[in-house]
């Protein structure tokens, strides 16, 4: 007799606004075969409606809906193995603890949380329940970050020194975190923890080394309020049925966006959220211009730049090592069109595959007394962060190996975390902060 086959894993998500799309896909297109979405929960029903359209388009049957409040009902009825959550980050800690102890795995978009309180919790719940938490660090799934990383365990460059780190973000993309829920640090611990979160993971994974000492400034310098002395401000609270935001680059149309109109603007009713709020009116909280000086547990130094609304996009990420030097270049978009709003986050001019194509994308080892080199760089894809995003389901929902252990847990998304909120305290204090003063992390 042939072995029965494995049972498909069940998969419920929380959270259904536009960040859930690429699990939704990946579960029931890519990774069918080993894995069975089965419930949405969320405190808007339009949302869930309209994800379930997308599902029937794709020749998929709907799933079950849940509100968000009967959420731990939902992962018995429905006899769910992992949650997807992909809420609002400031509610990852109350899903992912919740999930846990209803004796469910957890896959929660980055950041894990957005304060100390809520990662202690989670890695409390995970000690006490023995369940597993990933957090979706996809950029380590990207093959130019999985070079670095081989270059430098190679010992191509000997121990490293220090890190200089610069990621910009374009006035299409960094516009973004200032109109939608992101712009009040309350619900997403500001650009340090959202989004910087990323960048914090990706030096912890390649120096294989923890964040001990943080220092750093920032503050709101162009948007919000700041958007008026430098005259980009313009008189109305959100663009949809605003005669003032009509031709202004920095307002986004909800209406002429399919998936988002379906998502946001007809969703408005049940929840009054607005998702294309000026980005200079009142009530910003986050920062737009970041520095950082991390100092970790190998004893290298990192020096960090966030800025959000620059005129191109991409970073520069250099490591200075006692035998060389290694240079990681990349421009993600060389041009912002004057309907940025409209291009939206993904719609970069150039990606990364044609930024190797161009030579806008390289890494180069410095080594001392030779001749500089590059490294070649394989694997790429035109789509999802340059084919990070399909290794990554592919890890997570489809049981490929990962060798390189990149399946991030919940520890990793706790170093990643604290490098950003020591930042934001040192924001506050003006003084350098211990990371084990904010939680030690075994």
């Amino acid at each position: 007799m042939s072995p029965e086959p494995e049972r498909r894993l069940r998969y419920a998500l929380v959270g259904t606004g536009a960040r859930a799309e690429m699990f939704v896909r990946a579960l029931v297109l890519d990774h069918r075969d080993t894995a069975e979405l089965v419930a949405f929960a969320d405190n808007n029903q339009a949302r869930m409606d309209a994800h379930n359209s997308w599902l029937e388009e794709l020749g998929r049957d709907a799933v079950a809906t849940y509100p968000a409040s009967e959420f731990v009902a939902m992962l018995g009825k429905e006899r769910v193995d992992v949650v997807l959550v992909t809420t609002v980050d400031r509610t990852h800690d109350e899903y992912i603890v919740a999930a846990l102890h209803a004796g469910c795995d957890v896959i929660t978009e980055k950041p894990m949380t957005v304060d100390v309180p809520g990662c202690r919790r989670i890695l409390d719940a995970v000690a006490q329940t023995g369940r597993g938490v990933r957090v979706a660090f996809n950029y380590r799934y990207n093959p130019l970050h999985e070079r670095v990383r081989q270059v430098l365990a190679d010992g191509e460059i000997g121990e490293v020194g220090s890190v200089h780190f610069e990621w910009l973000l374009d006035v299409r993309h960094g516009a973004d975190y200032f109109r939608r829920w992101h712009r009040d640090k309350a619900n997403s611990g500001g650009l340090m923890v959202h989004k910087a979160g990323h960048h914090f993971d990706l030096v912890n994974w390649w120096l294989d080394a923890v964040p001990v000492q943080v220092y750093a400034a920032g503050r709101l310098f162009f948007y919000g309020e700041p958007g008026r002395r430098h005259g980009y401000a313009r008189d109305y609270d959100r663009a949809h049925g605003a005669v003032a935001a009509a031709g202004d680059p920095f307002a986004l149309q909800l209406a002429a966006h399919p998936r988002l109109r379906a998502l946001y603007l007809e969703a408005e009713t049940e929840d009054g959220y607005h998702r294309d709020q000026n980005v200079f009116a009142p009530g910003v909280t986050i920062e737009d211009d970041m520095s950082v000086l991390a100092t970790y547990s190998t004893g290298a130094t990192m020096t960090y730049h966030l800025t959000a609304y620059a005129p191109w996009e991409g970073y520069r990420v250099m490591f200075n090592g006692s035998r060389g030097r290694l240079e990681l270049e990349v421009v993600e978009s060389d041009f912002v069109s004057p309907y940025a709003a409209g291009e939206l986050k993904g719609a970069a001019l150039h990606g990364v595959q044609a930024a190797v194509e161009e030579g806008w994308a390289k890494i180069t080892v410095r080594p001392f007394w030779e001749q500089p080199r590059q490294v070649p760089v394989t694997g790429y894809t035109r789509t999802g962060h340059g084919g990070a995003d399909a290794k990554m389901t592919a890890v997570l929902f489809g049981g490929e190996t990962d060798p390189m252990g990149r399946a991030a847990t919940a520890r990793d998304g706790a170093l990643a975390l604290l490098t950003g909120l020591a930042a934001n305290r040192s924001f506050e204090t003006g003084q350098p902060v211990q990371v084990a003063d904010l939680l030690t992390v075994d």
